[in-house]
């Protein structure tokens, strides 16, 4: 689970991880009481105005902008809300900003002696290990660091058994270049993002900048946090952070129907129980010319409720051009589902491309009797090759 920059340095914080201090403000009235909390408090002059979406590259989009005054605060917020957002991670399509991040600019004005590092945090699965991925040289242009200057990138693997080491923290901060307070500092930044990375449960932890200020200060300007969407039961505070807002709605309203749904960029809609199966029946549809819409599974106790779901979502993508249902009967039984559909159909009045239905398993001959004397535009098979066959013919191929 995604979660906005405010959220993840809040789980920072609450680990000892120094991080620029911010308030969110949804529009102009709070944003004035949050910059003059800041200027209280922090003793700040000079503000930094940040949209908050899923999304890195918001510095290039205009999404990320310095305010010299409070009256510039709240000018910059109030154009920023509302805001679509386009950089080079949303598409063009961009993101709405509903709420900004007002936070104390640390870029202290006529002061050079300050550094930007990489840090991240993140499972390498070809090793079963966690790494760490650093760098002496962060920034918004980092991805270009990777492809120049790949020697500039060093990794640092950890055991999910023994932990983090303190020989790898001292040659982090070794490697990055420190010394003296900020080397101290640097080593106890690792270490507070470590335990933040294992107790939250994290899949990645990304700080870009890592800032070394000019008074050797070490501290998180920016951050992305993904949370294990699995462990999130166990985290019932992180998990109230997610924003549905900032995800695809169709497959927000997937999993509201218990369904699993990643859409694709092709023409064959699927609908299957179990992974293996969506996997294979993606295979099947390439081999037969076409390319699948959407990665669709009902599970194994799919029923007419979770059948018609299936079908509405699938044809909320305009450039579905047939459906293929592929379902084995193990759990679930064929004619529970082939009822489903027949009972979909009906409902859903607009199912306008060809719906091609294989269903292999419990009860497949009694589940194909009710497809075949249904009287609705549904196409039955039994093998692949007639899988295929249908495929083409629904595509004109």
């Amino acid at each position: 689970m995604n979660i906005h920059e405010f959220q993840g340095k809040a789980i920072l914080k609450a680990y000892g991880v120094p991080v620029q201090e911010g308030f969110i403000a949804e529009n102009g009235s709070q944003a004035r009481l949050v910059a003059q909390s800041l200027k209280k408090h922090l003793g700040a002059e000079t503000f930094v105005v940040k949209a908050q979406i899923h999304a890195g590259g918001r510095g290039k989009g205009g999404g990320v902008k310095v305010a010299k005054s409070i009256r510039e605060v709240v000018e910059l917020t109030e154009k920023m809300v509302g805001m679509t957002l386009v950089t080079p991670q949303t598409g063009p399509a961009g993101r709405v900003v509903r709420k900004v991040l007002i936070a104390r600019d640390v870029y202290y004005p006529g002061e050079s002696d300050i550094k930007e590092f990489y840090l991240s945090i993140l499972l390498d699965r070809a090793r079963s290990c966690f790494v760490i991925v650093y760098s002496p040289r962060g920034g918004m242009d980092i991805e270009e660091v990777a492809h120049t200057a790949p020697g500039d990138i060093f990794r640092e693997w950890v055991d999910p058994c023994s932990g983090l080491h303190e020989f790898q923290v001292r040659k982090i901060a070794f490697n990055l270049g420190l010394t003296g307070q900020a080397n101290k500092e640097m080593q106890n930044f690792v270490r507070g993002l470590w335990d933040a990375f294992v107790s939250a449960d994290a899949q990645l932890m990304e700080v870009n900048p890592l800032l070394k200020t000019s008074d050797n200060h070490i501290m998180a300007v920016d951050c992305k946090v993904v949370l294990d969407d699995n462990a999130l039961y166990r985290h019932p505070g992180p998990a109230a952070m997610r924003d549905t807002t900032e995800e695809d709605p169709i497959e927000v309203e997937a999993e509201d129907n218990n369904l699993n749904y990643v859409k694709l960029d092709g023409n064959v809609g699927c609908m299957v129980n179990g992974a293996g199966l969506a996997m294979a029946t993606m295979d099947l549809i390439k081999l037969s010319g076409g390319n699948p819409a959407n990665f669709l599974d009902v599970g194994g106790t799919a029923n007419a409720k979770t059948v018609e779901a299936g079908f509405r979502i699938i044809l909320k993508d305009p450039n579905v051009k047939a459906i293929l249902v592929n379902i084995f009967g193990g759990i679930v039984r064929c004619d529970r589902v082939a009822n489903g559909i027949v009972e979909a159909y009906r409902s859903i009045h607009n199912i306008k491309v060809p719906v091609i239905v294989r269903l292999q398993g419990t009860n497949a001959e009694d589940a194909r009797y009710i497809i075949d004397n249904s009287g609705l535009k549904v196409i039955s098979a039994e093998k692949f090759s007639d899988v295929t066959e249908k495929i083409r013919e629904a595509l004109g191929k």
